[in-house]
């Protein structure tokens, strides 16, 4: 019956561990579309961002896949306690990853609206695209910081938001006195919204890190807050 009951649990680890890949492999999802996405915005490229809205299924399908299959373990056998802190923490991670997929088709669907030669304006454009690159390092990030369990690699994620969000308040400042040419304001109000999307792709980001310290500790902790400039230790 002990080595009954081993075998099981072994088991249930082995398929867990499997499950997790699955579910951090739709990081690499994520990264793709932000790379489509960000292209598209560079080249005003109204095919590319179509495929990135078509692609989101891909997201949602990994999303759903994984979900079930969580709560199907969960209902397969009674985890034990570290386990259970990764199934709850993978059910966040997986919503998540759904809501940076989101936020990808959010920005693919302003890339129409700002026409075939929108009025660029290059030291908006330039810092969006900046945004975007350093939201891309947080998902490759914080992927690494949770497969690896590294509590130290998780926190250096508020680092990097630190950036995008300075970024973002420069994009609206400059989005505000862009001028009074409508078409400009038009174009640079879409670009405040795009900034806003890659804003929130790197709070998701960081929130998949605060999930990776709750694995290894057991508590759960905000490693920032929006009231407040710096991390809450």
């Amino acid at each position: 019956m002990a080595a009954a009951g081993a075998t099981g649990r072994q088991h249930f680890a082995d398929e867990l561990a499997r499950v997790e890949a699955q579910g951090l492999g739709g990081l690499d999802l994520v990264v793709q579309q932000l790379d489509k996405v960000l292209e598209a915005l560079e080249h005003q490229d109204v095919e590319l961002a179509a495929m990135v809205i078509a692609n989101d299924d891909l997201i949602d399908g990994r999303y759903l896949e994984v979900h079930q299959e969580l709560l199907s373990l969960f209902a397969l056998q009674a985890p034990v306690a570290g386990d259970l802190r990764v199934v709850a923490a993978l059910l966040h991670v997986m919503k998540n990853l759904e809501r940076m997929g989101d936020q990808c088709v959010n920005i693919a669907k302003t890339i129409p609206l700002t026409g075939y030669e929108p009025p660029v304006r290059a030291e908006i454009l330039e810092r969006v695209l900046r945004m975007g690159r350093a939201a891309r390092t947080e998902v490759t990030q914080c992927k690494a910081a949770f497969a690896n369990r590294d509590i130290e690699l998780a926190e250096d994620l508020v680092r990097q938001d630190r950036e995008i969000n300075a970024l973002n308040r420069e994009i609206f400042k400059l989005a505000i006195d862009v001028g009074t040419d409508p078409d400009t304001r038009e174009w640079a109000m879409h670009m405040a919204m795009v900034a806003r999307a890659i804003e929130r792709i790197g709070d998701n980001a960081v929130d998949v890190g605060e999930q990776t310290a709750f694995v290894v500790t057991g508590l759960f902790r905000e490693f920032s807050d929006s009231s407040h400039p710096n991390p809450l230790r």
